[in-house]
């Protein structure tokens, strides 16, 4: 289906989520701290009430399917982007870094999320004009990538390090401490890195293995580059701000990664439905159209990405719940409790 929207309000939106995005870079780097519960809410619900609101002017310029593909673009990046946060709280805690510089380690582990997933967008909607059977590609990748959700353990993300940082550590002098968000300072006369370079470096490194998995997420549910770039960038806008207003909620959050599966298998074979339906292979049905393949519509899709999300977020909160009931505790009480350590 061809893009329907005007070039002005493409043009016009991605001017004004770039100074967003700007005016939220300054605000971090100007005023380093530890947002209050409060102050993350706020944040997470002007930027989620921004998404709502850019879908119905695609509504009101467009048509009901493109800000439906919107909306279920957005939403399964905001899950796959709320997954990035369980590694990043991984990273903060392996690298003990001051809660007071998170903000300025997240914000810049967004903006180089955005640059990657812009340049994978690109590559991918070439990819999709020149090469309609990279659908099979991409279907086959979403659900070995779902099986592998799945059934991975949050252990084995914990022991890994990848090879860039231990290259790293090998070949340059790194201070023990940090001095402020600083990626260089001053040891006895000498410049020398602090390990805030190797945060953002893991931080990068991840955003990278992320937007390999999110890119042919969203493609399988809209190949409008616009509306691919836009759905990114509303999911990682407020994830700064996400990251502490969950605080330890996110541990808590046992199911996620299986209702993360499920949308990610679900597109999987979506694409690969699609791909079957518009198949121009030659070894595959003598390279006809197999046109008794379903093709699944946005508005399935989008049901399937909101019942899995809902579905993993309460049965988890639910067990979340009993644990803390044991505990002698309940789940709001041990969640601020651990939010104020």
């Amino acid at each position: 289906m061809e893009l329907a929207l005007p070039l002005w309000f493409e043009a016009g939106s991605l001017v004004v989520l770039t100074l967003i995005l700007v005016a939220d870079l300054l605000i971090v780097y100007k005023r380093p701290h530890v947002p209050s519960m409060r102050e993350a809410g706020l944040w997470v619900a002007f930027y989620v009430g921004l998404a709502l609101i850019f879908a119905l002017l695609m509504l009101v310029l467009g048509d009901a399917e493109h800000a439906g593909q919107f909306l279920a673009g957005w939403l399964t990046e905001y899950s796959l982007s709320i997954d990035n946060l369980f590694v990043f709280v991984i990273i903060m805690a392996r690298f003990s870094v001051p809660r007071k510089y998170q903000q300025e380690v997240l914000m810049v582990g967004i903006i180089i999320a955005l640059v990657l997933r812009g340049i994978f967008i690109l590559l991918g909607a070439q990819l999709i004009e020149s090469y309609a059977w990279i659908f099979y590609i991409f279907g086959a990748f979403l659900f070995y990538t779902a099986v592998k959700q799945a059934f991975s353990s949050e252990a084995e993300t914990e022991e890994k390090e990848n090879g860039v940082i231990r290259l790293l550590r090998r070949s340059i002098r790194i201070s023990s401490e940090f001095d402020g968000s600083k990626v260089r300072t001053l040891v006895d006369g000498k410049k020398i890195f602090t390990p805030m370079l190797i945060v953002f470096i893991a931080i990068g490194t991840t955003d990278l293995i992320f937007a390999l998995d999110s890119i042919p997420a969203i493609f399988g549910i809209t190949t409008s580059p616009f509306i691919v770039f836009t759905a990114n960038i509303f999911a990682l806008m407020g994830l700064r701000q996400l990251y502490f207003l969950l605080g330890g909620l996110l541990e808590r959050l046992e199911y996620l990664k299986y209702g993360i599966a499920v949308i990610l298998g679900f597109i999987g074979v979506k694409l690969v439905l699609h791909a079957m339906h518009t198949n121009e292979v030659f070894f595959i049905n003598g390279g006809d159209p197999m046109l008794w393949a379903p093709e699944i519509d946005t508005w399935t899709s989008l049901g399937v990405i909101i019942g899995s999300m809902a579905v993993a977020t309460v049965a988890s909160l639910i067990k979340a719940g009993h644990d803390a009931k044991k505990r002698g505790i309940t789940l709001v009480e041990e969640i601020s409790v651990n939010a104020n350590e």
